[in-house]
């Protein structure tokens, strides 16, 4: 069968086709239209713009989609769309467009969840070139994913397909909203992770200059900032402290220059890293999974996937572990229709029937849970 997916919950205007046979995954097309130059210079994601810049974007980028993967309309056989969570005005604008096709097509359409769709992306294995067959691992469960997005930071346990229990997630902001907002005290601009990331990657690059007996022209000043809830019995999170020791930190910096920048970079990103990997180990422990997984938009921070993924492998060599390949980490509309997949394989004959007229009462939900 062939999918047809939008995705549109923030951001990001993306549509995907893609082709199974039940078993194997062949990525037709792919496409995103990025609206981060525009949002740059707020800071951030302005909803109503993003909705703007959505219905300008979303029809150019449905036809090249369709076009890429040399597709027509009537060979579509399902519609995925993003129903939530995420911004309500841009939530809109795919889930209208994705309802209107469905009616006009007369073709099924399926509402994912934004979160679901995060998860799936792990069932996308790397593609090399468009068309390409990608076979789905053979994932065991139980799993133990955890969500570390813009919106988003849980640990959600699946003890099959798409079964989920949340064991744990953030009070307060989570961690890629952290990023964006000691990005913007520290004025490093927008997105805040990718800009985060590169400035600690050249403190790194400081400690092996050290290591190696080269002269280095600054002296690295001691930064520790706090590790929220890390020693909590519980596995939520919270990353709005964090955020407040940075700007404490900042005030009490008479020069805010290069160096300094650097040095808190890398110990605020590495604080995100202990309290995220800390809490994951927690919840194997308790558990006992048999795979774990990362998924969402800071999911593509090395650093984050490196140290968790030799965390696992120390303490629990027996446990396999997954993540999506890093353009897939990110808001994009494979994820959608991959989570799409496996709902429909599990959908019964009467259930695929009615979601032949789904278009009439598939509604939006910016705060949509994950069930």
């Amino acid at each position: 069968m062939i999918i047809f997916a939008i995705e549109t919950s923030c951001d990001e205007t993306a549509a995907a086709v893609i082709k199974t046979d039940g078993k194997n995954i062949a990525i037709l097309s792919e496409v995103i239209s990025s609206q981060i130059k525009l949002h740059a210079k707020w800071g951030g994601v302005v909803p109503n713009l993003a909705a703007r810049e959505h219905l300008k974007n979303i029809f150019p980028v449905i036809e090249y989609s369709l076009t890429r993967a040399g597709v027509r309309s009537t060979e579509i056989d399902l519609i995925a769309t993003t129903r939530g969570p995420g911004l309500i005005p841009a939530l809109l604008i795919g889930n209208t467009v994705s309802k209107t096709l469905a009616w006009i097509w007369k073709k099924p359409l399926l509402g994912i969840n934004h979160i679901e769709g995060h998860i799936y992306s792990n069932f996308v294995r790397d593609v090399k070139s468009q068309k390409s067959k990608v076979k789905s691992d053979k994932i065991k469960f139980p799993v133990l994913c955890l969500i570390v997005s813009g919106g988003h930071t849980q640990l959600v346990l699946m003890k099959n397909h798409l079964q989920y229990k949340i064991i744990g997630q953030t009070l307060d902001d989570a961690a890629g909203e952290a990023f964006d907002k000691v990005a913007r005290i520290l004025g490093l601009g927008y997105p805040g992770g990718p800009a985060i990331s590169a400035y600690a990657a050249k403190h790194e690059a400081w400690g092996a200059e050290r290591k190696k007996g080269n002269n280095m022209r600054y002296a690295l000043r001691n930064i520790c900032l706090p590790r929220p809830m890390i020693q909590s019995k519980d596995f939520n999170f919270s990353f709005s402290g964090l955020k407040t020791a940075v700007l404490y930190e900042v005030k009490k910096i008479k020069i805010l220059d290069q160096k300094e920048k650097i040095m808190l970079c890398h110990e605020f990103q590495q604080a995100v890293i202990d309290v995220l990997i800390s809490k994951t180990i927690k919840a194997v422990k308790r558990f006992s999974p048999k795979t774990v997984m990362i998924a969402g938009g800071v999911s593509a921070n090395k650093e984050l996937r490196n140290q968790l993924k030799r965390s696992l492998k120390t303490n629990f060599p027996n446990i396999k572990y997954t993540e999506p390949n890093s353009k897939y980490s990110v808001d994009n509309a494979v994820m959608v229709a991959s989570a799409a997949c496996y709902r429909w394989k599990r959908m019964t004959p009467g259930q695929r029937k009615l979601s032949e007229n789904s278009w009439k009462k598939n509604e939006t939900d910016a705060n949509l849970k994950l069930a």
